[in-house]
């Protein structure tokens, strides 16, 4: 039997990354899951496959009726909703000098304003069961600046407040709220962003174990805080980053021990 079994879980941008991973490492681990998504491909089934009950929802994270409806379908079919994980997001950036607001809002509202409905949507099953594992998806560009980040970062550093705030809030309830903070992992969105830009590796060398991350690492961040091994921890922006926020490197490293 695994870890999950009988916990339902209901996962953001589960159709692709690290939603998709998260799901199905849920499914694995004995979860009922719950994914949607602006839409469905065929790893979905791979999920449907290997959970006990799965359930898909065609949705716009931004839309606040849609979100509620989606949280009474699952506390109406499966009695309770015990994880969420916002996985769902974009991508965003520039100068704020010659960004438009329409580029600024779009990444505000999917990435905040989505998380910030998807949690509203599912507080009131978890308070009226006194239990519950928020976990959203924040970035270590929430954690700390970088060139060009702008509107993602702005974003993402919501995100992680939102979270920390979700902590103060619901734990009296018995409702813990954690943000993983994921480096650079290599995702479909990391491909059509950064992957074949001229300052790839460089970024890739920023994490001081020199590679990108694989959505199965965030995915067991993401199981940890939604099992009982984390019955302790809330409030919590945990990097999942390869040592990108750890702090600066100049290359000494290299010279003692080689290495990429």
């Amino acid at each position: 039997m695994g870890r999950l079994a009988g916990k339902v879980t209901y996962v953001t941008g589960a159709a692709s990354g690290i939603g998709l991973e998260c799901a199905r490492r849920f499914a694995n681990e004995g979860a009922v899951v719950v994914g949607a998504d602006l839409r469905t491909n065929d790893s979905w089934a791979e999920v449907v496959a290997a959970a006990p009950a799965a359930g898909f929802h065609v949705l716009d994270v931004r839309d606040e009726a849609g979100q509620l409806a989606v949280a009474a379908d699952i506390v109406a079919t499966h009695g309770r909703i015990d994880v969420v994980v916002t996985a769902a997001g974009i991508a965003g950036g520039g100068f704020v000098h010659n960004m438009t607001l329409e580029s600024w809002q779009l990444v505000q509202d999917v990435n905040i304003t989505g998380t910030f409905l998807t949690a509203k949507a599912v507080l009131p099953a978890m308070i009226a069961q006194r239990s519950g594992s928020i976990i959203t998806v924040a970035s270590v560009e929430g954690l700390e600046g970088c060139e060009g980040g702008s509107t993602y970062n702005a974003s993402k550093g919501a995100v992680v407040l939102l979270t920390k705030n979700l902590a103060c809030d619901y734990g009296a309830a018995g409702i813990r709220a954690n943000s993983i903070c994921p480096g650079f992992i290599d995702t479909p969105l990391l491909q059509s962003v950064v992957a074949n830009m001229p300052y790839a590796d460089q970024i890739k060398a920023q994490h001081k174990l020199g590679r990108f991350g694989r959505p199965d690492e965030i995915a067991g961040a993401a199981f940890f805080l939604a099992s009982d091994d984390s019955s302790f921890v809330t409030g919590v922006a945990l990097p999942v980053d390869g040592g990108y926020v750890a702090g600066h490197s100049y290359g000494v490293s290299k010279m003692l021990f080689g290495g990429a």
